[in-house]
C-alpha cells in the first residue's frame, strides 16, 4: 500500500546494489526515490533508476559518499523528506544519524543516533551487552594504546586472539595473532586498516574462540517499545573476515540455543532504546554451543535477503514504516520460519591470483534466469558499465530459497552455473567450490572453513581451449545420448529431459568441470563458471563419430565407449572424459602445487590501487617472501611479496600514487 501520506521522497545515502533494493521496496510503497553518486558513479545504475540523482563530489568516498556536509546539501536541494543510509559508508555514523535527526521535516529511516554511537563503539557496546545479561567474549574492556599493554591482557586470556577496530565493521582492521611477533605487527596494520577506513585507529583485543561460528539474530523494533527477532543467519563461511555465503536458519542451531540467543538480542535492544532493523552478531563455540556477543550492526545487513525469504517480511518496509511511527505488525509468536534460504557474494576478484580486486569494464554481463532458478540477484552493476576501484568489490549477491537446505543449495548452484560476468575477474567459480564441498553440504563449517580448506588458495579448473571445450561438449552430448536411450530401455539412468536443466560434473583427465545443461532450440547450453557453450549436433554411428557445431563451428570428434565414459579424440588430441553426479565427483581440484614465481625480472602490479608504503629500497638484497610493498584497493591493504630471491635495481613509484594493473612497481637487477 502506498505510504505517501508520510513520506513522499527518500533520499538513498548510498550507491550499487543497496541503493536498487532499497529502490525497489520505496516504488512499491509509492515514495519517490533519489540518488545520490560521485564521479565515478555519474553512469551508475543506481543514478539511471532513481526518479531523480543529485552529483555529491569526486570519485574518493571521502569527498563524496561519506562527506557528511556535501550529503546534507544533496538533502536539502532535493527536498527528500526521508534518508536511508543503506549499509556501510554512513550508515553506522551517529553523527550522520544526528545531522539528519536536527534537519526540519527529514526523519532518518534507522534507529536513533544515540542508538547509533552506542552500539557502534565495539568497547562501549559490550559494557552495555555485559549490563543487559548478554554473554560476552572474555577479552580487554579498553582499547589498547601500546604493544606492552597488549601482551599483558594476552598474558591473561591467552593466545590466539583477535585484533580488532573499535569502530570497526566489515571485517577491516581485524587481525588473528598466535605469538608476540604476529601481535606487534598485527597492532600496527589493525589500526592503520581503522585508520583508513573509519578515521578512527582505536583497536582492542579478545580471545579468539577456536571453533567459531558466526551466527547472527535480526532484530526489528518500533519507537513504542516493541522489539521481536526474526531468527537467525549463519555468517561462518568468511575470507580475512568477510562474509562469502549466508544462509538462515543455521544448520547448528538448536531450537533452545535459537531462543536464548533471540531473547538476549532483544534484551540489548531494549536497553539502549533501540527502534528500526539491526542485527545482533555472535560467536559461537562449534565444539561446545557456548555464545557470545561479538557487536551490533544499527543498520540494514548485506544478508538480509535470506531472513526475508524465510520469513516473508520485507525489511526495508518495515524500517520505514517504523520510522514514520508505526507499530510493528506482528508478534514474537507471529514469526514464523520457512524453509531455508541462501545468498552468496559475488566479488570482482581473481581467485586464482590470492583473490586480488579485479576493475573494468562489465563486457557481458547475464543474470540467471529467476523463474528457472528459484533466485533473487540484488547487482549494481550492467553490461558496459565500469567497476570502479574506488568503492568495495562487492558487485552483486545472489538468493535463493527451498523447502529444505539442499534444495536451497541446489538452487544456488544451478543460478550461479548460468551466471554471466565478463571483463572483470570475479569469485564464482569459488563459491560453487564451496557449495559442492562436502563439508559444507553437511554443515560442518566455522570461520576457519576457507583457511583450513584452501591453505594454499585456490585455482578451479580452466577451460579456456577450444579443444577443451569441443571435448566437454561431446562428452555431455554423447551423456544426454545414452541417457536417452536407458531411460527408455531400462529406466536405469534419467531421460534426456531430465537431464537437461541439471548440473553435472565432466571429468576431463586430471581436472573437473561442474556444469550446467540447459536446453535450446535444436540442442542446448552448457554453462561452465563464464563459459557457455552451444551445441547443435548429430550422430555418425558407421563412423563412431560426434558430428555437429560447437559454439557454431563444425567439429567432428572420434568417439570410443569405455566403461564409464568416453575416449574422444579430436585435432591430435585425445582424452578420457566421464558425466558424473554432483554427489559422486568433488567440483574442483582445491590445492594446486606450489610452483616457483619464475624469477620475473620486474615487479608489476596486480591490481589498480594506491601505494600506501613501499618495504624495501633501492640496491637492497631481498628474500623470497618478503614484504615488498602495500596497494589498497576496494578499501582493502593488499601486501606484494617476492616470489624470488633478488636485488632491488629500481622503484618506480612513491607512497601515495596510483598504480594501474600490469604497471612496473619495482626492477630487479639479477637473482641474488
Amino acid at each position: 500500500a502506498a505510504v505517501s501520506a508520510m513520506f513522499e521522497k527518500l533520499l538513498i545515502a548510498n550507491r550499487g546494489e543497496i541503493a536498487l533494493r532499497i529502490m525497489k521496496t520505496a516504488r512499491k510503497m509509492g515514495i519517490r526515490t533519489v540518488a545520490v553518486y560521485s564521479e565515478a558513479d555519474t553512469n551508475a545504475l543506481h543514478v539511471q533508476e532513481a526518479d531523480e540523482a543529485v552529483y555529491l563530489g569526486p570519485s574518493p568516498s571521502l569527498q563524496s559518499y561519506i562527506n557528511i556536509e556535501r550529503l546534507m546539501a544533496a538533502i536539502r536541494a532535493s527536498g527528500a523528506d526521508a534518508v536511508h543510509p543503506g549499509y556501510g559508508f554512513l550508515s553506522e555514523n551517529a553523527d550522520f544519524a544526528k545531522a539528519v535527526e536536527k534537519e526540519r521535516r527529514v526523519t532518518f529511516i534507522g534507529p536513533s543516533s544515540k542508538a547509533v554511537m552506542l552500539m557502534g563503539d565495539k568497547l562501549e557496546s559490550k559494557r552495555i551487552a555485559r549490563e543487559a545479561g548478554v554473554n560476552t567474549v572474555p577479552g580487554g574492556q579498553d582499547a589498547v594504546s601500546s604493544f606492552e599493554d597488549a601482551r599483558e591482557l594476552v598474558k591473561k586470556i591467552g593466545y590466539p586472539v583477535m585484533i580488532k577496530a573499535a569502530a570497526g565493521g566489515g571485517g577491516k582492521g581485524m587481525r588473528v595473532v598466535n605469538n608476540d611477533d604476529e601481535l606487534k605487527e598485527g597492532l600496527r596494520g589493525a589500526a592503520a586498516e581503522a585508520g583508513h577506513s573509519f578515521s578512527d585507529d582505536r583497536v582492542f583485543i579478545e580471545k579468539f574462540v577456536t571453533k567459531p561460528r558466526h551466527i547472527e539474530i535480526q532484530i526489528l523494533g518500533d519507537k513504542k517499545g516493541n522489539v521481536v527477532f526474526l531468527g537467525e543467519r549463519e555468517c561462518s563461511i568468511q575470507r580475512r573476515h568477510q562474509k562469502i555465503i549466508e544462509e538462515a536458519p543455521s544448520p547448528f542451531l538448536d531450537e533452545k540455543t535459537r531462543k536464548a540467543m533471540g531473547e538476549q538480542a532483544v534484551a540489548l535492544a531494549k536497553k539502549v532504546g533501540y527502534h528500526s532493523a539491526g542485527t545482533v552478531e555472535f560467536i559461537v563455540d562449534g565444539s561446545d554451543g557456548n555464545f557470545y556477543f561479538l557487536e551490533m550492526n544499527t543498520r540494514l545487513q548485506v544478508e538480509h535477503r535470506v531472513t526475508e525469504q524465510v520469513t516473508k517480511i520485507d525489511l526495508v518496509e518495515q524500517m520505514i514504516r517504523i520510522a514514520a511511527g508505526e507499530k510493528l505488525p506482528f508478534t514474537q509468536d507471529e514469526v514464523k520460519i520457512q524453509g531455508w534460504s541462501m545468498e552468496t557474494r559475488v566479488y570482482a576478484e581473481d581467485p586464482s591470483r590470492g583473490f586480488l580486486p579485479s576493475t573494468g569494464r562489465i563486457t557481458r554481463y547475464k543474470e540467471p534466469e529467476i523463474a528457472l532458478h528459484k533466485v533473487i540477484v540484488d547487482s549494481g552493476i550492467y553490461e558496459g558499465g565500469e567497476v570502479s576501484m574506488f568503492y568495495d568489490p562487492m558487485v552483486a549477491k545472489v538468493v535463493t530459497h527451498g523447502a529444505n537446505r539442499k534444495e536451497a543449495i541446489e538452487a544456488m548452484q544451478a543460478a550461479l552455473g548460468a551466471y554471466v560476468i565478463r571483463g572483470i575477474s570475479h569469485n564464482i567459480s569459488f563459491l560453487e567450490a564451496i557449495l559442492g564441498h562436502k563439508r559444507f553440504q553437511e554443515g560442518d563449517m566455522s570461520t576457519l572453513f576457507i583457511a583450513e580448506e584452501y591453505p594454499e588458495g585456490f585455482a578451479g579448473a580452466e577451460l579456456t581451449s577450444e579443444t577443451a571445450q569441443v571435448f566437454l561438449g561431446t562428452a555431455v552430448h554423447m551423456f544426454l545420448r545414452d541417457a536417452e536411450r536407458a531411460a527408455k530401455g531400462t529406466g536405469q539412468l534419467p531421460g534426456r529431459e531430465r537431464a537437461i536443466g541439471a548440473r553435472w560434473v565432466v571429468a576431463m583427465g586430471e581436472q573437473q568441470y561442474s556444469v550446467f545443461v540447459r536446453p535450446k532450440e535444436y540442442g542446448y547450453d552448457i554453462s561452465y563458471q563464464n563459459v557457455v557453450i552451444s551445441v547443435r549436433s548429430s550422430w555418425n554411428l558407421g563412423k563412431r563419430l560426434f558430428q555437429g557445431t560447437i559454439n557454431g563451428r563444425q567439429v567432428s570428434v572420434k568417439v570410443d565407449f569405455l566403461a564409464n565414459g568416453y575416449r574422444l579424440t579430436h585435432g591430435g588430441s585425445t582424452v578420457e572424459a566421464k558425466v558424473l553426479t554432483p554427489r559422486v565427483a568433488e567440483l574442483f581440484k582445491y590445492m594446486p602445487e606450489d610452483k616457483d614465481g619464475g624469477k620475473q625480472p620486474h615487479l608489476k602490479a596486480p591490481i589498480a590501487g594506491m601505494v600506501v608504503a613501499l618495504k624495501v629500497e633501492e640496491g637492497q638484497e631481498i628474500k623470497r617472501g618478503q614484504e615488498l610493498v602495500l596497494i589498497e584497493a576496494m578499501k582493502m591493504e593488499n601486501v606484494i611479496y617476492a616470489d624470488h630471491d633478488a636485488i632491488v635495481k629500481k622503484i618506480s613509484v612513491s607512497p601515495g600514487d596510483s598504480v594501474a594493473v600490469d604497471q612496473t612497481i619495482i626492477e630487479f637487477d639479477r637473482a641474488a
